[in-house]
């Protein structure tokens, strides 16, 4: 019995949430310090902060 039980848990573990969802807030903290190290490593600061630039001038800022 305790044989059966430990599996369970051990699938449910290993299988996350039934449902396959995850909060969007835990995805963006999953995925932004990756996100913020490829832009280091690329160097697309540059490009990020011309193209606000460009968003800004069009806006009127």
């Amino acid at each position: 019995m305790a044989d059966i039980a430990r599996q369970g848990r051990k699938a449910f573990a290993f299988n996350g949430h039934e449902s396959g969802t995850r909060h969007p807030l835990v995805a963006a903290a999953m995925v932004l310090p990756l996100a913020a190290l490829l832009l280091f490593l690329f160097g697309g600061f540059d490009q990020v902060a011309a193209q606000a630039s460009s968003v800004g001038v069009m806006l009127g800022r």
